[in-house]
């Protein structure tokens, strides 16, 4: 199940590899680079929050490491959280994309395509609907030079190769800005009673 690509970088060859284990985690270093900058903290700071998404059930945590084991970039793609309404499509149904997030030196590499890519190679990602939200207020604008826009724009370019497009919803938090986005991915196996209830639940409606 687990993959591997190889992409050059000026930092030398990364390697991106995915359903890394909780067992795996611990033997690598995190970089320092993933912390708390002026303007922006890295979503994940501690190796141990890796571990415990990668012990979830068909939890896809995916790693873009140099040769000495250093960890340089992350992918996470695991279910939703409890109190969440996407559960109530049902148990196993939705999985998020939590997290995709390179050290700041690397991200010209394309490591974060790799990423989303392997991430995705999930063997039960057509009997689901993935989704990804984008809250502008966990971007990190300082360091990409780039306005809200511009970040918005690039995520939706990285996102619709793998099939992902924009949808509407009213909940709370992704309404809080204009720029915030939420986009999604649904299985070619998903029934259409199952399209049409994630129709109703974007908006508040129970299916």
């Amino acid at each position: 199940m687990q993959k591997e690509v190889l992409r050059s970088t000026p930092a030398g060859p990364v390697k991106i590899r995915s359903f890394c284990t909780p067992d795996e985690i611990q033997t690598y270093r995190f970089d320092d680079q993933f912390g708390t900058h002026a303007q922006y903290k890295s979503i994940y700071t501690k190796r141990e929050t890796l571990e415990k998404h990668a012990a979830k059930t068909d939890a896809n945590v995916v790693l873009a490491l140099t040769k000495d084991q250093h960890i340089v970039g992350f992918g996470v793609f695991s279910h939703p959280e409890g109190d969440e309404r996407w559960m109530e499509l049902g148990m196993g149904m939705m999985m998020e994309v939590k997290a995709v997030e390179v050290s700041r030196t690397l991200r010209s590499c394309k490591i974060a395509g790799d990423m989303v890519r392997l991430m995705l190679t999930h063997p039960k990602i057509e009997r689901m609907i993935a989704y990804m939200v984008g809250y502008s207020w966990t971007w990190d604008l300082d360091g990409s030079g780039m306005n809200a826009q511009q970040y918005r724009n690039m995520l939706i370019r990285l996102f619709n190769p793998h099939g992902f497009i924009e949808l509407q919803t009213n909940e709370p938090n992704i309404c809080l800005k204009p720029e915030n986005l939420f986009m999604g991915r649904i299985g070619s196996d998903i029934s259409d009673k199952l399209r049409q209830d994630f129709k109703w639940l974007r908006f508040g409606i129970s299916p």
